[in-house]
């Protein structure tokens, strides 16, 4: 299916900005038939239409029947400069013979991604909510198989939190300077340099990505030096203040020389506090289940609950 051969009855055709407010109306409608709830804002979709790494005249489709509703929408986006390729495909119930076809398109456009990246093959990603029954009966009959899994914890926050006690030797930074930015990016690359589906990218990538989202705060950027040396940092956003009144932990590394002296639970518990400060009435992160370095247990030993798993079904073509 390309934007010159839509389906028959149906117009398709690259997404525009605009496009953003009905998009987000259709994926609302499909994750509330699936978790009982929308689980994406308006500023979410605004952000993957204008997120650097997807480029809306090659990567995205969207799709309106003869009345002019907005009944799909599906896009390929590349990560960085690896052979790695994150898809998604959403069809409002009322149009399922869309799905096969795009399923294909954003396959075939996540195979040219990698080529025009120099790669002889794309490994291509989408993540199902483990609820969604029929999506992932999709993605097995298509050659999918789940990979890992990202658990989205969160923690509940009372009235206050205390702070925690700065440890010997450490100061925090926040992200407010160049500086710091190019630090918390460092600290990044290396801590998560062994998790599942990393990409390295540089500082301008990675700086340019965060930058253009309406839910990055760079005072929220925190890196924590020992003697002076970078060791560790966390990224929060304001990714689910607008719609759940809480903060969100994006990223969060410790490098490798500086683990096991509890820097990862100070930094987290110090967000905690800090999101309380901010009158949240909580803190969300996603962990992948198969981390190389025993995350999940320490967010669950802070407090840290369960609230939804996400799968990661993965194809090489």
């Amino acid at each position: 299916m390309t934007t010159s051969a839509p389906a028959a009855g149906y117009v398709t055709r690259r997404p525009l900005p605009e496009d953003a407010r009905e998009i987000h109306a259709l994926i609302s409608l499909c994750d509330t038939q699936v978790i009982g709830k929308a689980d994406m804002t308006l500023d979410d979709v605004t952000d993957e239409l204008n997120e650097p790494a997807f480029d809306r005249e090659t990567d995205g489709w969207v799709v309106h029947d003869g009345a002019g509703r907005l009944v799909a929408w599906a896009w390929a986006r590349r990560k960085g400069g690896s052979d790695n390729v994150d898809i998604d495909v959403v069809v409002h119930p009322d149009a399922p013979g869309l799905t096969g076809g795009l399923w294909d398109t954003v396959t075939e456009r996540a195979r040219q991604i990698v080529a025009e990246l120099g790669h002889d093959r794309a490994v291509v990603d989408i993540g199902l909510y483990r609820e969604d029954s029929g999506k992932r009966a999709i993605a097995a009959a298509r050659g999918f198989s789940a990979a890992t899994s990202f658990i989205r914890l969160r923690a509940d926050h009372e009235a206050s939190v205390p702070e925690p006690p700065l440890p010997p030797g450490v100061s925090v930074h926040d992200g407010l300077t160049e500086e710091v930015r190019r630090q918390g990016h460092a600290v990044q690359q290396a801590g998560f340099a062994d998790h599942f589906g990393f990409t390295p990218v540089d500082y301008d990538e990675w700086y340019g990505d965060l930058d253009s989202s309406a839910s990055s705060d760079w005072s929220q950027l925190a890196v924590a030096r020992i003697d002076g040396e970078p060791a560790a940092m966390l990224l929060g956003t304001n990714a689910f203040a607008g719609d759940e009144n809480c903060g969100y932990v994006r990223q969060l590394a410790v490098l490798p020389a500086f683990r096991g002296r509890g820097l990862g639970r100070f930094m987290l518990r110090a967000a905690f506090a800090a999101d309380a400060r901010r009158g949240r009435a909580g803190t969300y992160l996603h962990v992948d289940a198969n981390n190389s370095t025993p995350a999940l247990d320490l967010y669950l030993s802070v407090g840290m609950r369960q609230v939804l798993a996400i799968d990661v079904w993965r194809r090489a073509v």
